[in-house]
């Protein structure tokens, strides 16, 4: 029983290491992508709060799994065609880019606005306030927000399985399809997805801890 396991597990692992590339790619494009649809959807401007809003709106009310299949399926008939590498990466980066930039806002948001206003009064800029004193203290507030978000792409490229790319998803169907041992296959799926997520929360913990280290600890405590 234990050697058949270990069998088992070469193929899984080759599968759990294109879901880590399409995770890390599709994680990177989203957080690139959360600060500047955030800034549009807050901008004075109402063309790119229109923008941005209509952004985030389309991206967050369709389904992940529709928009990888237009992307897969569809746009080869308008002439583009990707490989379902990139088109994995694209199409779960911007749907994620949407929620990201949701957190990104937020954040800002919640700054105190009397810190704007003293920095309008010491002639800083806008975009010196915001790089300066408002998103260091946003921070803060945003990574545990975006650890979470990063475990749950890491569960949503299981749907990149539906576009043949073989990730951990892929190569535990195939593997049941050719050994007939579903329970064992799925349970070391089970695990291998929870052993990928572990790393996502220790970082968070410590990207937290030192986006916090500057602030002052309260009258009183000990």
């Amino acid at each position: 029983m234990t050697a058949s396991v270990v069998d088992l597990l070469p193929n899984l692992l080759r599968g759990a290491t294109v879901t880590v590339e399409v995770t890390v790619a599709a994680g990177a494009l989203a957080l690139a992508l959360s600060l500047p649809v955030a800034l549009a959807r807050m901008s004075p401007a109402w063309p790119l709060r229109v923008i941005g809003t209509t952004y985030v709106e389309v991206l967050r009310g369709t389904s992940a799994l529709v928009q990888l299949f237009y992307l897969f399926f569809i746009l080869p008939l308008l002439g583009i065609r990707l490989d379902p590498l990139p088109t994995a990466i694209a199409g779960l980066g911007l749907n994620f880019s949407a929620y990201a930039s949701e957190i990104v806002r937020g954040a800002i948001a919640g700054i105190d606005r009397g810190q704007w206003e003293a920095a309008h009064a010491l002639h800083l800029s806008r975009a010196a306030t915001l790089a300066r004193i408002v998103l260091p203290q946003a921070v803060a507030v945003m990574l545990p927000s975006f650890a979470s978000l990063m475990i749950q792409l890491l569960k949503s490229t299981a749907l990149v399985s539906l576009i043949t790319l073989s990730d951990l998803t892929f190569s535990g169907q195939a593997l049941i399809t050719t050994t007939g041992r579903p329970f064992a296959v799925w349970g070391l799926v089970l695990v291998i997805y929870y052993v990928l997520s572990l790393p996502l929360a220790w970082a968070s913990n410590r990207l937290e801890a030192r986006a916090t280290a500057y602030r002052a600890r309260p009258a009183g405590a000990i």
